[in-house]
């Protein structure tokens, strides 16, 4: 009976791990299913097919797409490209060394042209998601945080000057400015 409960409980904790990277999130709030179970394989095909991509080209591309809304982990994209290419869907395509860079074979291609009214439809959920005011948050968030880092590289830089204290502080005192007009 101890066992059947832990059981249940691993099972919720990975439906949960599941779905907080096959669906979009912002500031932690649900958008809504952005890719259904199996959307992935053919989105990444159809990625591929657009042009020959990295990994990590892939996971910046598909949080490009929904506006920062969705960004797949290492470990949902890697697998998902050793799958395509132990089903013969994908190939590494000449390129750099170390990094794979992959390309649909034949039969990934016609895979996704056979599915291209469903590719197409998850393109246009990423869209909409872009498009989404919550999509916004995360790309603000980001930008903020370089905004931060930049700070912070160069104040801890040689000593800073009164006139460069100055310039900074004009230059985020008009920053915001301008974005409380826009």
């Amino acid at each position: 009976m101890f066992h059947h409960h832990h059981s249940n409980r691993y099972e919720e904790r990975m439906r949960h791990h599941w779905e907080r990277h096959v669906r979009g999130h912002a500031r932690g709030r649900r958008l809504g299913r952005l890719l259904e179970h199996g959307d992935l394989r053919f989105v990444v095909l159809a990625l591929l097919g657009e042009q020959p991509r990295h990994g990590y080209e892939l996971i910046k591309e598909l949080e490009e797409r929904t506006g920062g809304a969705y960004r797949p982990s290492a470990g949902v994209i890697y697998p998902t490209l050793a799958m395509l290419e132990d089903e013969g869907l994908i190939r590494p395509a000449g390129g750099e060394v170390g990094r794979k860079l992959f390309e649909p074979t034949e039969d990934g291609k016609k895979v996704v042209e056979e599915s291209r009214a469903h590719v197409d439809a998850v393109f246009a959920r990423m869209a909409e998601v872009a498009e989404s005011s919550e999509s916004s948050r995360p790309r603000i968030a980001r930008a903020m945080a370089n905004l931060g880092m930049a700070l912070q590289n160069r104040l801890s830089r040689r000593p800073i000057t009164a006139a460069e204290i100055d310039r900074i502080v004009s230059l985020l005192d008009d920053a915001a400015s301008a974005i409380e007009k826009s």
